[in-house]
């Protein structure tokens, strides 16, 4: 994996924490952001060396996924299965995809493979193979009503 590719998944997995982070506590997104580029990108926390993000790149996924949030969700729920919301998804499932549908709506520069990929790579770090799974189903349904 390059450098860029490195720096951009780990820009996603952030993305997804400061999606999750801003749900918890309603934080302003300015404020939100500044602490992750202060204290988190990049950053050891506990021992532990994060990968330095991609901060542009971040900032786009977390800015673009809440100022398209209903739209998002909308997209989100009408891949849902019947009798399926959002509010039976789990907090950070939910992020995932989130900020996964918002890159495919917005980051055609990015193919759709490599952000399901990456997606399911944050799923991963989470959640056992069924949830990955359902991930996966969720953002390649999306994917095929926003990228014709």
């Amino acid at each position: 994996m390059n450098k860029t590719s490195k720096s951009r998944s780990a820009a996603r997995l952030a993305a997804v924490q400061a999606l999750y982070q801003h749900t918890m506590e309603a934080i302003p997104i300015a404020q939100l952001l500044h602490q992750f580029h202060e204290h988190r990108l990049g950053a050891e926390i506990e021992d532990e060396q994060y990968a330095e993000a991609d901060v542009d790149f971040f900032d786009d996924i977390v800015q673009g996924a809440t100022a398209r949030l209903a739209e998002i969700d909308a997209l989100i729920e009408g891949r849902l299965a019947d009798g399926w919301s959002l509010t039976r998804l789990d907090r950070t499932l939910h992020q995932i995809l989130r900020a996964g549908t918002y890159e495919l709506l917005a980051r055609r520069d990015v193919p759709v493979g490599s952000v399901i990929n990456e997606y399911l790579d944050v799923a991963h770090a989470f959640f056992d193979a069924k949830d990955t799974r359902f991930a996966n189903g969720l953002l390649d349904a999306i994917a095929k009503d926003v990228r014709r």
